[in-house]
C-alpha cells in the first residue's frame, strides 16, 4: 500500500474513532474536549495526536486517554499506542509536551504536579526556571467540569451576577475590579466562579488564571512564610491575568493574611488584572476585615444572589433531570421545588438520592416513593422555620399587631420586639441581612445589624429580657 493511501487509510479510522467518542462521552463533552484533537500522524504503530493546550492535554490523557488507545487498537490492528501532544506554538521541549498512554504522568486539574495552577493558567507563560514555576504547578483548586455557564440556571435571584460573570469571561479588558459575588450558602457562587474560570480558558487559553478558596491562599501564605519563600509566593500571585479567590470571608480575623491579600489586591489592580471574589455577606458587612479591605472589595461591582424563588428551584431540578438523562414526573420536580426551599446543594442532592433509589431498588420514580424515600430531609424542612412564623410568634409574644413588624413606628412597645423578631431571624433562618430587612418593611441592612447588637447587649444586662428571647427561641426551634 502506498504512503498516501495508507495516510487516507489512517484519516478515515480517526473520522470514525471521532464518531465513536462523540457517541460515547456526548456532545458537550466531545465540543470541550474531544472535537480540538487533531491527528499528526502514525509512526511505527504509534499515532500521534495534537491538542492546543498543555492543560487540555494533561485532561484528555488523565480522562480520555485509554479509551482513545483502545478505540484504535479495534480499527487497527498495527496500532498499539497513542501518543498525546501539545500543538508546538511555541518553543516548548519534548519531554514538557508529550505524554505516553500506557505510561500517564498527568492527573485530573488540581491533582498532580503537571496541571498548571488550578488546572487553568497555561503555564508556557512562565519560564520553567523561575522561582514561581513550582509553585504555580500547585497554587491553585480543582475546577469542576460540570460548572459552567450552560450548566446554570438563571432566574430573577441570580439574574445580575450570571449577566456580571459572563462579562468578565467574555471581555478583553477589565470591565470592574474586582466583581464581588455573595450570597447564602448553596446559591451558586461556586458555580459561576468555576464557569467563569472554564469560559475564560476555553475562549483564551494563554491567559494565567488561579481559583482558590481563601483557606487555600492561607495555607500557600503560611507555607511559603515556613520554607522562606515568599517572593515565590508573591511572584505567583501578582504575575497572574485573573485571580478569583472564594470564600474571601474565611481570612476574618487573620491579620497577617489579610494583609498579605491587600497587597496582591493592590498590585493586581495596578496592572489592570482581573480579580474576582465571592463571599457570604456584602463587603461592608464583612466582620473581622480590615476597613481598607472592606472599601477595596466594594471598589468593583458588587452582585447579590438572592434565595431561590419556585419557579427557578424547579427549573434547576428539569434541568438537573435533563442532564442525568432521568425520567422524573413533573410532579415529583414540583413537589420537591415546593419542599426544599434552603439551597440549591440540598435541592440537587435530593433529586440524586431520588434517582439512585429508583435505579438501586428498580422501581420507577413516583411521588409516592419520593416521599418515602425524602422523609428525613422532608420532616427538616417541615421544621425549619420561616421569618414569617418569627414575626407571627413574636407579636403574639409581645401583644403588638403583626403589621406593626413592617410599620414606620419607633415607639418602644413596638421597636423593641421588632427587634428581636430581626435578631432570632438573623438566628434561626439562612436568609442575608438585606433579605430579612426586606420582610421588615424594607428595611436596610444595617438596621437589622443595629437589631442584631442591640438585642445581644440586652440579653447579657438584663435576665429578664433574655429570658423572653430564649423562650421565644425554644418555641420556634420545638
Amino acid at each position: 500500500m502506498s504512503d498516501s493511501a495508507m495516510e487516507n487509510k489512517l484519516h478515515s479510522q480517526w473520522a470514525r474513532i471521532r464518531g465513536l467518542l462523540r457517541k460515547e462521552f456526548g456532545e458537550a463533552a466531545f465540543r470541550s474536549w474531544l472535537k480540538p484533537l487533531t491527528f499528526e500522524g502514525c509512526a511505527n504503530g504509534e499515532v500521534r495526536i495534537t491538542v492546543p493546550t498543555r492543560f487540555m492535554r494533561d485532561w484528555i490523557v488523565s480522562n480520555y486517554a485509554e479509551r482513545i488507545c483502545t478505540l484504535w487498537c479495534e480499527e487497527n490492528a498495527d496500532i498499539f499506542s497513542v501518543e498525546i501532544l501539545v500543538h508546538q506554538t511555541r518553543q516548548q521541549s519534548t519531554s514538557d509536551s508529550a505524554s505516553d498512554i500506557h505510561a500517564p504522568e498527568a492527573s485530573p486539574p488540581g491533582h498532580g504536579e503537571t496541571t498548571d495552577s488550578s488546572g487553568i493558567a497555561a503555564a508556557g507563560h512562565i519560564e520553567e526556571n523561575s522561582a514561581s514555576s513550582d509553585w504555580q504547578k500547585d497554587i491553585g483548586a480543582p475546577l469542576d467540569p460540570y460548572y459552567t455557564f450552560s450548566n446554570f440556571v438563571v432566574g430573577k435571584p441570580n439574574e445580575l451576577a450570571f449577566a456580571a460573570a459572563r462579562r468578565v469571561a467574555e471581555s478583553d479588558h477589565v470591565p470592574f475590579n474586582p466583581l464581588f459575588l455573595y450570597g447564602g450558602v448553596g446559591l451558586g457562587k461556586t458555580h459561576l466562579m468555576h464557569a467563569l474560570a472554564w469560559h475564560i480558558h476555553l475562549r483564551t487559553p494563554g491567559r494565567r488564571v488561579i481559583y482558590l478558596s481563601a483557606e487555600q491562599f492561607m495555607y500557600q501564605f503560611v507555607r511559603a512564610l515556613r520554607f522562606k519563600n515568599t517572593m515565590a509566593f508573591k511572584d505567583s500571585f501578582r504575575s497572574v491575568d485573573v485571580l478569583m479567590v472564594d470564600d474571601v470571608q474565611f481570612i476574618s480575623g487573620k491579620d497577617s493574611t489579610q494583609e498579605e491579600f491587600f497587597h496582591t489586591f493592590n498590585a493586581l489592580v495596578d496592572q489592570n488584572r482581573q480579580i474576582v471574589i465571592s463571599a457570604d455577606k456584602s463587603p461592608s458587612d464583612l466582620e473581622g476585615i480590615e476597613e481598607r479591605m472592606r472599601s477595596r472589595l466594594g471598589w468593583g461591582l458588587v452582585a447579590d444572589i438572592h434565595p431561590t424563588t419556585y419557579e427557578l428551584r424547579l427549573g434547576i431540578l428539569q434541568s438537573k433531570a435533563e442532564s442525568l438523562k432521568a425520567e422524573i414526573p413533573p410532579k415529583v420536580l414540583e413537589f420537591l421545588a415546593h419542599k426544599i426551599t434552603s439551597n440549591v446543594r440540598e435541592l440537587e442532592g435530593a433529586l440524586n438520592r431520588i434517582i439512585a433509589h429508583a435505579t438501586l431498588v428498580g422501581r420507577p420514580v413516583s411521588l409516592e416513593s419520593s416521599q418515602e424515600v425524602m422523609h428525613d430531609l422532608l420532616r427538616v424542612s417541615d421544621r425549619r422555620v420561616t421569618i414569617e412564623q418569627i414575626q407571627k410568634r413574636v407579636a403574639v409574644h409581645f401583644n403588638i399587631k403583626l403589621s406593626e413588624m413592617s410599620s414606620a413606628r419607633r415607639a418602644r412597645a413596638v421597636a423593641r420586639p421588632r427587634q428581636v423578631a430581626m435578631y432570632l431571624a438573623k438566628q434561626l433562618t439562612s436568609r442575608s441581612l438585606p433579605e430579612i430587612g426586606r420582610k421588615f418593611g424594607n428595611r436596610d441592612h444595617t438596621t437589622v445589624m443595629h437589631a442584631v447588637r442591640k438585642v445581644d447587649e440586652l440579653r447579657t444586662s438584663d435576665n429578664s429580657f433574655n429570658e423572653d428571647v430564649e423562650l421565644l427561641r425554644r418555641m420556634l426551634e420545638g
